[in-house]
């Protein structure tokens, strides 16, 4: 299976380390979830504060283990000869023996002193290791604050609010200079939006205009019935390469319109954009004898999504033509499928008989003047190929993903899925109070 999805490529380039990847799989294995880097900043904090405690701890120990042998030390003790020393269970001692005992019992007490110490310190550690992890936490984030209204300004960027700033306020320390530096590439970006806006509303101009002159010439001199047939014939190939110029500009300025994420989204029946495109495709593809066959929600509304209408036409169409285009020449057909997709929103799947498709030329079919193998560029009856370039482009607007599989008879099985549209939000109803 060959897929492009919308939200990138998958895997690496050939010249990656084969190792590269096994590494990140086992460093990110060791722990069950994907640390934030907030979460990441307060196991520092943390594992650095236990360290410094536990350092901490050993040296007291060894400090109070030094000054109990210093306050312990027994001094030089004799004992008469008539003196007789008992201890607690009645056992007589002699002054060597006595000397012995204490020592003994002064040196086991200091050894209890100093495990107790050992223990009320380890317990003051993790309860002020718990505190410093919290209070690191709260710190991290009040740190990261700013890179998250940096995440919100790139997301409002990216569904097309290209006038968005962050403008961050505070000391002129990293994160400032990061948001100065993201202020500017948007500045940026945004003239480039803006003059490429301006360059398609030209050339669209400059560009259908003379063609459109052009065909209205070539129809009227084909229109003359005096006129020779080998004039009549030159006009007929002029005509169709005008035709084909023609396309080439109405898709390239459909390209570059719809490569940007819709700034306006509403509910679009799915079903309904496919019966139309079907509809327009009919006479084509019985001209061509591939058959047409579809599987459409019954009822209008059944499969609603979110996007532009005209748009999804677009790419309904698309697929179809290109699905009858590059057919069998004969006892060709085209099943077209509508239906609810898993995770909400609508898939559109295309599938069409034709020739055998490798599975690696799969993705070179949407880049742009693609016509499938021994057709690129030129020398192709078959379009301009851009009508899959367009699909994606559309696709990738909309938010949704697009995913070919070449059938093992022949063809290809083209899957498109888009969001769903959002259940309308209702205004809340007037209470008693406020009716009247």
């Amino acid at each position: 299976m060959t897929t492009t999805e919308t939200r990138g490529l998958r895997g690496g380039g050939s010249g990656s380390h084969p190792d590269h990847g096994n590494h990140i799989d086992i460093r990110e294995s060791l722990l069950p979830f994907r640390p934030t880097l907030r979460i990441r900043l307060t196991m520092f904090y943390g594992g650095m504060f236990l360290l410094a405690g536990l350092i901490m701890v050993l040296a007291m120990y060894l400090f109070v283990n030094q000054a109990f042998s210093s306050a312990t030390r027994i001094p030089s003790i004799h004992v008469g000869p008539n003196v007789t020393i008992t201890t607690q269970d009645g056992t007589p001692l002699t002054g060597d023996e006595f000397r012995a005992w204490l020592y003994a019992y002064q040196h086991q007490e200091a050894s209890d002193a100093l495990h107790v110490l050992v223990w009320k310190s380890l317990a003051a550690l993790l309860a002020l290791l718990i505190l410093a992890v919290f209070f690191g936490y709260a710190m991290a984030g009040r740190v990261l604050s700013p890179l998250g209204r940096i995440t919100r300004t790139a997301r409002q960027v990216a569904s097309s609010d290209l006038h968005r700033r962050i403008e961050l306020d505070g000391p002129d320390d990293e994160l400032k200079e990061l948001a100065d530096t993201f202020d500017d590439m948007l500045d940026r970006l945004d003239r480039s939006f803006e003059s490429q806006q301006k360059f398609v509303a030209n050339a669209s101009h400059e560009l259908r205009t003379p063609l459109a002159i052009n065909r209205t010439l070539l129809e009227v001199q084909l229109s003359d019935p005096a006129a020779p047939p080998e004039l009549v014939q030159l006009g007929k190939t002029l005509l169709a390469t005008n035709e084909r110029s023609e396309q080439l500009v109405e898709g390239l300025l459909l390209l570059a319109r719809s490569d940007n994420e819709l700034s306006e989204r509403k509910p679009v029946d799915l079903g309904e954009v496919a019966r139309q495109a079907l509809e327009q495709t009919r006479g084509e593809a019985e001209q061509r004898g591939v058959r047409l066959r579809s599987t459409l929600p019954p009822q209008s509304g059944e499969v609603v999504v979110a996007g532009n209408g005209v748009l999804l036409e677009r790419v309904a169409l698309n697929l179809i033509q290109n699905a009858v285009k590059y057919n069998l020449p004969k006892d060709g057909w085209v099943d077209v499928q509508v239906h609810a997709a898993v995770n909400g929103g609508g898939e559109l799947v295309v599938v069409n008989s034709g020739p055998v498709v490798p599975g690696y030329d799969v993705e070179n079919i949407f880049e742009p003047f693609r016509r499938g193998k021994g057709r690129e560029r030129t020398h192709s009856d078959k379009g301009v190929g851009l009508g899959l370039s367009i699909v994606r482009s559309v696709v990738r607007a909309h938010n949704g993903s697009i995913e070919a599989v070449p059938r093992a008879e022949g063809g290809l099985l083209i899957r498109v899925r888009i969001p769903a549209a959002k259940a309308p939000t209702l205004p809340p109803l007037p209470t008693r109070g406020a009716i009247g």
